[in-house]
């Protein structure tokens, strides 16, 4: 009889699918590899290589109200900083994402991902305003009044909405994951499983750009920079409940060369993408458990939480950045390259932006089935929540222990390139708030 095998969740696919030699379904007990070469039934083990492979497809529909903060004459010192409710953000994503899980010796594995976006679309609308003069970003010029549309910029976007980005597709990175269990509850009932594990993703795709005169020709969604990611779980079957816990850390190793992740020099703080860790737990519940013919049947609930660290990244208003910060326009939002020098040496705006610490907290459901000893499938879904958070937070730059005040001098090395004073001033600022996505997938998995 085949050993049991199955996938890992779209959203916690560093994880990896793992395999194990019992009737264990969850994720985080499944365990590849070959059998120990101390099982007397063990036969020709260091030749036992199990190979698994699979299809993930996710479907994320993300939303966010941007705010602005909006100072002005009267504004009381001490109360608050008054917001404005600016833009309404949408985005919609398709993934799939083939992959496949090499067990090569004694509870260890190799595994490779490919999670390819079909199909990305983002979009910016009017938030409570009759006509487009309430808009802030209209007001300062960061859009105009006639709005953009990346597939038709020649004519005025309709209705409410004021933005809209080209159509993406692609790959952005390759996952090549190293993982071991130093316990397994399939070889030993009195010990939970316990896996560790490595992944690097390397920057692969086309990286991801906006050019306001230019905008369908760069279709790409990657955002060039090489992660590398850490990761634990834990997992113990009890009768009908198995309960699991997992654990994670990704950050940022480097960076390529035609990356936005780029480091001006001067006085520029937090230019790295995010780091990011997280902790998920849950349990699965067995409706049906029949070892004989392989055939389960299985609820799983459970909830994550992610913190995402103070650093730069592809935020909702990313596109908008650019285009109003083309060093070949009149942009607001256009950069000086060398604050050190007299006049304005002008560098366009990347698009990405400082951002505050958030927290991401996910429940998660789905229904898994394995139907005899070959195939597995699930149907999952995800609710996520998101905390407000600033989405324009570049410091204006690092004062000198060398001068005799505690203030960025202007014109001096002290300047940070990257802050532009219209959107990461305090009182100008934009936020993200009333964030929610939402992501439902099916997982196939199959034995070679």
């Amino acid at each position: 009889m085949y050993s049991s095998y199955r996938v890992l969740r779209p959203l916690t696919a560093a994880l990896v699918v793992l395999l194990a030699a019992n009737a264990y379904a969850n994720p985080a007990s499944i365990v590849p590899g070959g059998k120990d070469p101390d099982d007397p039934t063990s036969d020709h083990a260091q030749e036992s290589v199990d190979v698994y492979g699979g299809v993930d497809y996710s479907y994320e529909l993300d939303s966010a109200s941007i705010v602005r903060e909006r100072l002005g004459p009267g504004a009381d010192p001490n109360a608050p900083l008054p917001t404005i409710r600016d833009l309404k953000f949408k985005q919609f994503r398709h993934t799939i994402t083939p992959n496949l899980h090499v067990g090569i010796f004694r509870d260890t594995w190799l595994s490779v991902a490919l999670p390819i976006i079909v199909t990305q679309v983002r979009e910016l609308s009017l938030d409570g305003y009759s006509d487009r003069t309430g808009s802030t970003t209209v007001q300062d010029g960061l859009l105009p009044m006639t709005g953009f549309d990346a597939r038709d910029p020649g004519t005025p976007t309709p209705g409410d909405l004021l933005f809209r980005g080209p159509t993406r597709h692609g790959l952005d990175q390759v996952h090549l994951g190293l993982g071991v269990a130093p316990m397994n509850q399939s070889k030993d009932p009195t010990k939970p499983t316990w896996k560790i594990g490595a992944e690097i993703r390397l920057a692969v795709g086309k990286t991801m750009r906006f050019d306001p005169m230019a905008p369908d020709a760069n279709h790409g969604v990657s955002q060039g920079v090489q992660e590398l990611k850490f990761w634990m779980s834990f997992a113990r079957k009890i009768g009908w409940a198995e309960p699991w816990v997992d654990m994670f850390w990704l950050v940022p190793v480097a960076a390529k060369s035609d990356s936005l992740f780029q480091d001006p020099g001067f006085g520029s703080t937090n230019t790295q993408k995010s780091q990011v860790g997280g902790i998920g737990f849950g349990v699965e519940l067995y409706a049906l458990d029949n070892p004989h013919d392989n055939t389960r049947i299985s609820l799983d609930f459970g909830t994550r939480s992610e913190m995402h660290f103070e650093g730069r990244e592809y935020t909702e208003m990313w596109e908008v950045f650019s285009y109003a910060g083309d060093s070949r326009g009149m942009g607001p939002l256009i950069l000086d390259s060398d604050p050190t020098r007299a006049g304005v040496q002008a560098l366009s705006h990347p698009g990405i932006s400082n951002v505050e610490n958030y927290l991401k907290t996910t429940a998660e459901f789905g229904i898994r089935a394995q139907l005899g000893p070959h195939v597995h499938f699930s149907v999952l879904g995800d609710l996520t929540w998101v905390t407000d958070h600033v989405l324009t937070f570049a410091d204006a730059g690092v004062d000198s222990p060398n001068d005799d005040n505690d203030l960025v001098n202007p014109g001096t090395d002290e300047v940070n390139p990257l802050h532009v004073p219209r959107v990461d001033l305090v009182g100008h600022r934009y936020r993200s708030e009333n964030n929610f996505n939402l992501a439902l997938g099916v997982q196939g998995t199959v034995l070679f």
